[in-house]
């Protein structure tokens, strides 16, 4: 797929994508959804709230979806390049082993060790760098190495490849109320609300969910632009240093609003969770902590839908939440 806007993007388009994704050789998972209420989590209103729980994925998060899509319409054997604060560098990792190419993943220092580790055990390159410098490494690394480099959250090929999680939350829930994603560069949220926006479900409301120290999505939207920050959160998966242009103009065209949460939120989210069985990693639990916390309006006795977006947290990490 070439550079396009998001007018041109189709539904079509984007079940090619899916059908991609479902028979891939990275072995993509359609993870289960499950309804609230037969989990032992707390709720505070009524409603057919269901969860879909892609901390089960393969790889431990969402990002999978979209790297499948990406190698499948890229050359085998090529040598990549990427940013990512963990969940994409371990599937682009996953995905550079299994197609014999050669990788280099970008890493802000804010990112856990434990994942630059990972990461390297998967057989690719890492090198850490301030948030606001993820660019200019990938730049030289294009220029004197001859690198390719793959997005990990502004590329039509990645976003089409997330699509496949709005058409499975369909096949549970024809026709949702509400559809509650996590935002960090906006990938998700984006391919999400456009398999479902273009399925004809015209009256779903799609809520976005940013941390408040790392809300470059909420502040495009005001800005009426994609624009960076100085992004810093707990949920660093959640903290690029900007919005992507494609998932802004989708976003833009198909999401309602963007809500923030706060790191102390996000913290308790991730220990609720745990104690219902539910491992989940801190940038997983932005929508369910803004379900939780009353951030997502008019929910009372509607359908609605909130992603459990990944569960890669190791046992170090957890000290760093209530009990």
């Amino acid at each position: 797929m070439g550079e396009v806007s998001a007018d041109s993007i189709t539904v079509e388009m984007l079940r090619e994508a899916c059908g991609t994704v479902r028979f891939s050789p990275l072995d993509v998972i359609n993870t289960p959804m499950i309804p609230w209420c037969q989990t032992t989590l707390p709720l505070k209103t009524s409603g057919e709230i269901h969860i879909k729980l892609e901390n089960m994925q393969r790889m431990g998060s969402f990002k999978i979806r979209g790297v499948a899509n990406q190698f499948a319409r890229r050359l085998k054997g090529d040598n990549f390049v990427t940013m990512s604060a963990g969940n994409y560098g371990k599937s682009f990792a996953y995905a550079c082993k299994h197609y014999g190419s050669k990788g280099k993943v970008v890493m802000p220092e804010t990112a856990p060790i434990s994942r630059s580790l990972l990461i390297q055990s998967l057989g690719v390159e890492v090198e850490r760098a301030p948030t606001t410098r993820l660019m200019d490494v990938v730049n030289r690394c294009v220029r004197e190495d001859s690198m390719t480099f793959l997005h990990s959250y502004d590329d039509l090929d990645l976003i089409a490849g997330h699509a496949s999680l709005g058409f499975e939350i369909l096949e549970v829930v024809p026709c949702p109320d509400v559809v509650v994603v996590c935002c960090g560069g906006g990938g998700l949220l984006a391919g999400v609300a456009a398999a479902i926006k273009l399925s004809g479900c015209e009256n779903t409301k799609i809520y976005g969910v940013e941390p408040e120290g790392a809300c470059t999505m909420y502040k495009s939207f005001i800005e009426k632009k994609p624009v960076g920050m100085d992004a810093k959160s707990i949920a660093s998966g959640l903290a690029p240093p900007f919005a992507g242009t494609l998932p802004y103009e989708l976003c833009q065209k198909y999401v309602e609003d963007i809500v923030l949460v706060t790191d102390e939120e996000i913290k308790s989210a991730v220990s609720t969770l745990y104690k219902a069985g539910l491992v989940v990693e801190p940038s997983g639990t932005a929508a369910f902590a803004a379900v939780t916390n009353d951030k997502i309006p008019d929910i009372s006795d509607k359908s609605v839908v909130v992603i459990l977006s990944g569960g890669n947290i190791g046992k170090d990490e957890f000290s760093n939440f209530p009990d």
